[in-house]
């Protein structure tokens, strides 16, 4: 996640700047910064489980099946876990 990426999900989350001047500075409601808290949240859970697809590729490939439903496993449960307000 980048400076860019983390903007972006200020924006979409309602967060306003205060100066046109600079980002650095933001307004927002209690429920903005919620949805933002959220958005942060669902887009590491999104990096963590392509981790963990990457890693269903590599075994897959050599043939451990075993560690490729590990990884599928793990995958999933992290794509699962959403927080009641997501």
């Amino acid at each position: 996640m980048n400076r860019d990426d983390i903007i972006r999900m200020a924006h979409d989350a309602g967060m306003t700047p205060i100066s046109h001047v600079s980002t650095a500075d933001v307004i927002c409601s209690q429920e903005s910064l919620e949805r933002f808290a959220n958005l942060v949240a669902a887009a590491e859970r999104e990096a963590c489980a392509r981790v963990c697809d990457k890693l269903v590729t590599h075994t897959q490939a050599l043939g451990d099946n075993d560690a490729m439903l590990a990884a599928l496993s793990c995958a999933i449960a992290i794509r699962e876990r959403k927080d009641k307000n997501d």
